[in-house]
């Protein structure tokens, strides 16, 4: 999962980007609306973690430019704000949930998956794919059944196909999804084909469908069929 934290408080900010991180998630963070508008411009991600105080500007903003550019992104605010017009304003506007400070991480790690798992059409935090099932909580894979061992980028890279099937993914999006936008993109193709190839042969040796087509020049294509 690759989450883009917005937060103005550099402690709460470096804790969440470290409690996210140590799970194995890709996470990018910015202290200001600018920045932050800067990055959405640029870059895509499964869900933002939202102040909507922020020292240059409203972070209802944020969500006003996600709806008028049908960006797909799942939105937490996360706020010292606890009056009911902020909340409503926010859900009205394209918020998923609504998280006041102060709150333990793990609340919102529980929201981040309980948004993810609506988001993705999943049952209590069960994502099921034909023959494949993800456990969200327990980042588990099993293909008919049978449990696969999946690496922290297999599992994200096949997390971020199925949220995406059907849909062409260009190596520089899967590169930058994976490894942020702070890598080299280039250098990392190498990487990605290598974890196409051993997906791949994963859910094919469990008697999976090969869902995963090239799409010469440019990507990658999960089939939904």
């Amino acid at each position: 999962m690759k989450l883009l934290i917005i937060e103005d408080e550099q402690g709460l900010r470096e804790n969440i980007t470290t409690y996210f991180s140590d799970d194995g998630n890709i996470c990018e963070s910015c202290r200001d609306l600018n920045s932050a508008m800067g990055k959405l411009a640029m870059y895509e991600y499964d869900c933002i973690l939202l102040d909507i105080g922020l020292p240059d500007g409203d972070g209802f903003t944020i969500l006003e430019y996600l709806r008028a550019k049908m960006k797909n992104e799942s939105v937490i605010i996360i706020s010292a704000r606890n009056s009911l017009d902020d909340k409503l304003r926010g859900l009205d506007i394209g918020a998923d949930d609504y998280l006041t400070k102060p709150f333990h991480l793990a609340e919102l790690k529980a929201r981040v998956v309980a948004v993810l798992r609506r988001k993705m059409g999943s049952n209590k935090g069960l994502l099921v794919f034909n023959e494949i099932s993800i456990d969200l909580q327990g980042r588990t894979v099993t293909v008919n059944d049978t449990a696969i061992i999946l690496t922290r980028k297999e599992y994200e890279m096949l997390l971020y196909f199925i949220a995406n099937k059907g849909k062409v993914i260009s190596k520089m999006a899967l590169a930058e999804h994976l490894w942020g936008d702070e890598m080299d993109m280039h250098s990392h193709f190498d990487f990605i084909y290598t974890h196409i190839k051993n997906l791949r042969k994963k859910i094919l040796e469990a008697n999976g469908k090969d869902y995963l087509q090239s799409v010469y020049g440019i990507g990658y294509k999960f089939i939904s069929a």
